[in-house]
């Protein structure tokens, strides 16, 4: 039997990560919006097909197979927002977008591999651990992106009930590492501690893992994965400060000392969005983004590291990693 595995947002930086891993697996479908670079898949075997999941009938192409092909769909397309603006374009992408590849799923009796977000899941008090959950409501988190990433979970969930949809659901934390093309405004934090532009960091820190652990774990749920199930892939808790000693470290520079207050950055994000619009890169902290690093980031991962054989690296090996990929590509 052909196996076949479609990946969406393909030449995003987790959906880039998949795609190279996924070498050696089967026949690999890159699907890229019409028009989109494609630098992060330059030299990556895989089938490029364009089309849009906010447009059902532009998926036709890619969801074409034999009646006995084995097909996986890989969903990674969406949008990371962290900006205060309200834009409509994130719930057409994150929840729309979800419903037209159940859709296209249902119809080719295809397994869905669903990428949300940890941010999706309802917040618990205090450091309270948070594991995975089937109840998914968008009125109990806080921002666009996290309320358009529960109701899509729930969706999906209500599809594997009423439908007998075969999908799971993976939660990543805060993805950080290489290959990101499109500069997250993580990889933008790390380039600017790199050359030497950023002179203070904030307090508060968060949960942040390697993008390379994330793309296995979902290649892994591809395989043992269980319909109707939710696996958190997360790594740990790491400050601000920790994060950008170990750009400092593997570059050699000096760490950085001054560290500000929560409360004086809250005051000066709307100034940052509107500094970082006009040099047209992603802002280094938002309103939301500040929020997120002091609410609670204990995420347990266990469910995944016994099902899905999830496994993490250390932050350093991940920074060291990313600065020398930067210095490759001459960004620093």
């Amino acid at each position: 039997m052909k196996k076949i595995f479609i990946v969406t947002g393909a030449n995003g930086f987790l959906g880039n990560n998949i795609v190279r891993k996924l070498e050696g697996y089967g026949e690999v479908r890159a699907l890229v919006l019409p028009d989109d670079k494609i630098d992060s898949l330059k030299g990556v075997n895989c089938s490029i097909y364009h089309g849009d999941v906010t447009r059902p009938e532009s998926l036709n192409e890619i969801f074409e197979a034999e009646a006995d092909s084995e097909l996986t769909v890989i969903h990674c397309a969406a949008i990371v927002y962290i900006k205060t603006r309200y834009d409509p374009r994130v719930r057409e992408v994150n929840v729309n977008g979800v419903k037209n590849i159940v859709g296209k799923a249902l119809e080719k009796n295809a397994k869905l591999v669903y990428v949300s977000s940890v941010h999706a899941i309802t917040e618990k008090p205090g450091n309270e651990v948070i594991t995975e959950t089937s109840d998914f409501d968008p009125g109990k988190v806080v921002g666009e992106y996290a309320k358009t990433k529960a109701e899509a979970a729930e969706y999906v969930l209500k599809m594997v009930r009423e439908r007998d949809l075969n999908a799971c659901i993976l939660h990543p934390s805060g993805i950080i590492g290489p290959y990101d093309f499109g500069r997250s405004h993580l990889t933008q934090l790390i380039l600017d501690c790199a050359d030497g532009s950023l002179k203070a960091c904030v307090n508060g820190g968060y949960d942040f893992v390697d993008v390379r652990d994330v793309a296995e774990g979902v290649i892994n749920a591809c395989t043992y994965g269980e319909k109707g199930e939710c696996y958190i892939l997360s790594n740990r808790y790491i400050t601000v400060k920790e994060l950008l000693d170990l750009v400092s470290e593997a570059r050699k520079t000096k760490k950085i000392k001054t560290v500000l207050p929560l409360w004086f950055a809250k005051l000066t994000a709307p100034l940052s969005e509107i500094y970082y619009k006009l040099l047209k890169e992603p802002p280094l902290y938002t309103k939301y983004s500040l929020y997120t690093l002091t609410s609670n980031a204990n995420f347990s991962s266990e469910k995944a590291r016994e099902k899905l054989n999830y496994k993490t690296r250390s932050m350093k090996e991940t920074i060291t990693d990313t600065v020398k990929w930067l210095e490759a590509r001459g960004e620093i």
